[in-house]
């Protein structure tokens, strides 16, 4: 299943969005604000490029059907690896997300842009649930939670600038 998502930052520089998403007490902000029941971040620079690996437990906020498979919680696995800026401060970098013990996982792009109005973020993936027969019917709901996740990162982002 195709993802796509963007989540913009009004007023903030490319470079500004990056210097959020890149430190690792703002994406441990995130995993509280997203109710992770633990978490791990870890931010490693390494010449020009960032690593960032955030492993967190989730409640498995699913459909019955779905919770049946996973439990009442699900760990978490993001890794991104991000390049060096560009001259216009723009950034790409690449997503894989799995669901430890679970046939679930997302491979994906990653870019920060600027636009007219700040900058913008978006993520494209490809999602995958290897189950047979009901792979396809998970991964909408998996995709939801991919994108609530998105959400709350962009939106204590934003409460973040505005704070100052």
């Amino acid at each position: 299943m195709r993802l796509h998502e963007t989540a913009d930052y009004p007023g903030a520089t490319p470079d500004q969005v990056f210097g959020i998403i890149s430190d690792d007490d703002f994406r441990a902000e995130v995993c509280e604000k997203m109710y992770a029941t633990a978490y791990e971040v870890t931010v490693e620079e390494d010449g020009t490029g960032v690593r960032i690996q955030i492993d967190r437990t989730m409640p498995a906020e699913m459909p019955d059907f779905v919770k049946k498979l996973t439990g009442d919680t699900v760990d978490v696995r993001q890794v991104e690896l991000w390049g060096p800026s560009a001259a216009d401060g723009s950034r790409t970098g690449t997503v894989k997300l799995t669901i430890k013990g679970q046939p679930a996982s997302m491979d994906g792009t990653l870019a920060i842009i600027p636009t007219a109005s700040g900058s913008q973020l978006v993520v494209d993936g490809d999602l995958k649930v290897k189950i047979p027969l009901i792979g396809r019917k998970i991964e909408p709901e998996v995709a939801k939670a991919v994108v609530a996740a998105i959400r709350v990162e962009s939106e204590a982002g934003r409460a973040r600038f505005a704070a100052g």
